[in-house]
């Protein structure tokens, strides 16, 4: 029986890691005693420079180490992957809503959407669990970043919720991912899409992932107050569908919520089967 794909697709910090990933060694090791003090000078040289937020920091990162005389290297963002904190349950999550998801019927497949570094990323635990990681990256020469080869800001993060839902994944194929192509005619369609966020850069992938029939969930640190008020923003606001404490282990409120969608998926997709047995 040919198995029709569901895609879960997540935002990285604060959403399966407990912070910002640059700030578990990253930042610090360039002398940072609190990593606001890094921000505040990123914000500041992008709004002095009318620069993109992300882009101004990918040049104070690279800029600051160039400083420091240590030229910023691949091999140091694959080393800082392996100090990241991931929420409880992260590492066993996907092997066990892949098999719900499986006797619902669906290949279950996992995204990452990100502002943050592709290379940290890739050095975790669960990179293997991604189909694509799509983040922030560099150019390298000789193994040391010289140029941002990807800028990944809250509005181009939406273009790649589109190469998923019709699954054209390279990033350098713009021609395939213009083409018209049918909604239901799309491999991973928008009603079997869960995007899992914490925060407002991901309100546009939020609010297009929901306004096509698919599910938002708003995760948020369940130590902190202001997180929590931030998710309940989101749902007041329609941007999520539903909110959830950011933690993946077994019957967590994230896991019975996981499963419930793809309840529904599995009953919507019964019935499309039986609309398509009529006509």
């Amino acid at each position: 029986m040919h198995m029709k794909k569901a895609a879960i697709l997540y935002d990285f910090d604060k959403t399966l890691c407990t912070k910002d990933m640059q700030e578990y060694s990253l930042i610090p090791s360039l002398g940072y005693d609190d990593p606001r003090e890094f921000w505040d000078e990123v914000t500041e040289l992008s709004v002095r420079n009318r620069m993109d937020g992300i882009s101004a920091y990918l040049y104070v990162l690279q800029n600051k180490f160039a400083q420091h005389g240590t030229p910023l290297k691949r091999e140091m963002f694959t080393s800082l992957g392996r100090e990241i904190v991931l929420y409880p349950g992260v590492t066993t999550w996907f092997k066990r809503i892949n098999a719900y998801a499986r006797k619902a019927g669906f290949l279950l497949e996992h995204y990452i959407i990100s502002s943050g570094m592709t290379e940290i990323i890739e050095g975790t635990e669960i990179a293997r669990e991604f189909r694509k990681i799509y983040a922030c990256r560099y150019f390298y020469e000789d193994d040391t970043a010289v140029w941002p080869a990807q800028i990944v800001n809250y509005t181009t993060k939406t273009q790649y919720i589109f190469r998923i839902n019709k699954q054209v994944l390279d990033e350098n194929d713009d021609a395939a991912l213009n083409e018209y192509v049918d909604q239901k005619e799309r491999p991973v369609p928008f009603s079997r899409m869960v995007y899992v966020a914490d925060g407002i850069t991901d309100v546009p992938c939020m609010k297009i992932v929901r306004e096509y029939g698919g599910s938002s969930v708003a995760v948020y640190n369940p130590g902190s107050k202001k997180a929590e008020k931030t998710a309940r923003k989101l749902i007041d606001d329609g941007r999520a569908t539903y909110m959830a404490a950011a933690g993946y282990s077994e019957n967590s409120d994230m896991e019975i919520l996981m499963k419930k969608i793809i309840d529904r998926m599995k009953a919507e997709s019964a019935l499309e089967d039986l609309e398509g047995a009529y006509r």
